[in-house]
């Protein structure tokens, strides 16, 4: 197989955009060391890794047999991972100028890195201690910021896996297309999910099983079933393999398609998805520091009120073990309401597709298709980003009733749920992965082709009337003859016409019906992407704010008897001059935090 031209890389993440969030991160890791939360600095050590890494890692995984190290060469661009017979080891595939390959080698509680032919690492790698290999390859997908990750075994039965999973951003489930999934594969995806969010499902050799759409349909019900809102992607790896250089049979191993969602969904998205998710961190741990602050403060300007702090720290303690007691019920009662908010959106996406497909059959109906085909299309597109446009505004404000309706469930905290928006500024980026309306290929015949239908009609009514009329002693072609040929004529001409005419009709029918099922299915899978947000949302809310209140409500307490213990005015005075700076300093933080 061919390597690729070596292309300039391009981070997915772009670092000069995440300077200023880097910067606040690192004074935010100060002042929780200053302040002894490990639990705090921790956060925002994970926090500041994903900011910081351009990279977007994305971790291959599978039952052995379904095709994963065929599937990363595909994605690479080149043979890294070896086939058939699975080594055992993790394979890591990024960008470099030139391509390299190092194995990574355990001695004794130590490591080193060999260097080995990236053209044939296969004798290396069966060498004793060779924990991992990592290649490096001037790889159009690796330029764009991918790191590919071949993970070694089952997930169920290896550890190596799950670390792996763990440091992803992305993971793709190879599965084989033969046959649906079995409730352990599904058991596994629920693990994968609680791990690593953005999971994408892929079928591999559709090419050996011609039931396979049958078997993608299956899998999105169990998977809905389950509450698990992934992509289904049909793909045959081997195949792209053998078509790479062939781009029009290369689509139908469906890779290239895949290659797209990945570059579209999660590399177009990994700068917002970062940058939000440290805000979020920002907001909270500047809160955590500053209620012990606080704490401290008043205790420190009035140490007659320690009792009547004490108190209501006692209070707010009492409240947050409560709200972490019932986190259990609480994320039953979510998840409840996930599905049935996901099951109504879905029932309200396809209730309108349905009634455009109707409409549109009607309009087919009453004419010509092939008259205005192009603009029949348009504006059928310009319905259907209406409908979708309408489909997830629902969708927004039933996920805000239900964030409503979870947080009245904890008295005594705030309501202000930091949810995502799941309203459309376009829905044209939605549907951007959706084909357009197939042409049709039945098109109206030319005036040619129209004379020699015409001909073939006539030709049987000359034939016909003239050897009847030749028994009466009349030549072949006479008046009756010819009249007949022109009758038959004009009716094949006119039947041809007709039956031309339903065939497109039918054609143009089953183009709609194909175009809305790929509507569903692209609207729907970012649809209940954007609904499980909603729920990951929630859920890490409501539990990160009672376990860190716990926290800082005992660092309160803490503070708060230190401040009393301060008997000098004059250290009274230094540590509230220190106090009032510090709390100035994260409220600058946070404000500039919120405007980034």
């Amino acid at each position: 197989m061919s390597r690729p031209a070596a292309v300039e890389s391009a981070a997915a993440k772009h670092p000069d955009a995440m300077a200023p969030l880097v910067g606040l991160l690192d004074e935010l890791l100060e002042s929780t060391a200053a302040a002894a939360r490990s639990d705090l600095s921790a956060r925002l050590a994970l926090s500041r890794a994903r900011v910081a890494d351009p990279r977007v890692r994305l971790v291959v995984v599978g039952e052995p047999g379904n095709g994963m190290s065929t599937l990363v060469n595909g994605l690479v661009g080149a043979p890294v991972s070896a086939t058939g017979k699975r080594i055992g080891i993790p394979v890591i595939a990024e960008y470099g100028p030139r391509p390299t390959a190092t194995l990574v080698r355990s001695f004794g509680g130590r490591t080193e890195r060999q260097r080995v032919d990236p053209l044939d690492p296969g004798p290396a790698l069966a060498a004793e201690g060779v924990i991992r290999a990592e290649f490096t390859e001037p790889s159009p997908l690796l330029a764009e910021g991918f790191v590919v990750m071949d993970a070694p075994g089952a997930p169920a039965d290896t550890p190596v896996a799950w670390s792996l999973i763990a440091a992803g951003d992305a993971v793709l489930y190879v599965a084989d297309a033969g046959a649906a999934f079995t409730p352990e594969q599904i058991t596994t995806l629920q693990r994968i999910q609680q791990v690593c969010p953005t999971v994408v499902c892929v079928l591999n050799k559709i090419d050996r099983y011609p039931q396979w759409a049958q078997v993608q349909q299956h899998n999105r019900e169990l998977l809905d079933e389950a509450g698990l809102g992934f992509a289904v992607a049909p793909i045959s790896a081997l195949r792209h393999l053998q078509t790479v250089s062939d781009p029009r049979r290369d689509l139908e191993s469906g890779v290239p398609q895949l290659i797209e969602h990945l570059r579209s969904y999660v590399l177009g998205r990994a700068d917002t998805v970062a940058r939000d998710a440290a805000v979020r961190d920002i907001r909270t741990i500047t809160d955590q520091l500053a209620l012990a602050l606080r704490s401290e403060a008043e205790t420190l300007r009035d140490p007659r009120r320690f009792r009547e702090i004490a108190d209501r720290l006692r209070l707010l303690r009492t409240e947050a073990d409560e709200l972490r007691q019932r986190t259990a019920g609480w994320q039953v009662a979510l998840a409840e309401g996930c599905a049935e908010l996901v099951g109504d959106t879905e029932h309200d996406l396809r209730h309108r597709l349905r009634t455009l497909v109707r409409e549109a059959e009607t309009e087919i109906a009453q004419r010509d298709p092939a008259r205005r085909w192009s603009a029949f299309g348009a504006d059928l597109d310009g319905r259907i980003c209406a409908a979708v446009e309408e489909n997830f505004v629902v969708a927004h404000y039933r996920s805000v009733e239900l964030a409503e309706e979870v947080a009245g469930k904890f008295p005594g905290t705030e309501h202000d749920v930091p949810l995502p928006d799941l309203r459309l500024g376009d829905p044209a980026e939605v549907l951007a992965p959706v084909a357009s309306l197939e042409p049709l290929d039945t098109a109206k015949h030319g005036a040619t082709q129209q004379v020699l239908t015409a001909l073939r009609g006539s030709y049987g009514g000359v034939l016909m009337v003239g050897l009847a009329t030749s028994l009466l002693g009349m030549s072949l072609v006479n008046w009756y003859s010819a009249g007949a040929g022109v009758l038959l004529g004009v009716n094949a001409l006119w039947d041809d016409r007709r039956i031309r005419k339903q065939r497109r009709q039918a054609e143009a029918k089953v183009a709609v019906a194909r175009l809305m099922d790929d509507v569903i299915f692209q609207v729907g899978k970012e649809s209940r992407n954007r609904l499980r947000t909603v729920q990951r949302t929630l859920r890490s809310h409501f539990t990160d704010l009672a376990n860190q209140t716990l926290r800082s409500v005992d660092e309160s307490m803490r503070a708060a008897e230190d401040a009393a213990a301060v008997h000098t005015p004059d250290g009274r005075n230094r540590r509230l001059t220190d106090i009032e700076s510090t709390l100035v300093r994260l409220r600058e933080i946070r404000e500039t935090a919120d405007a980034l």
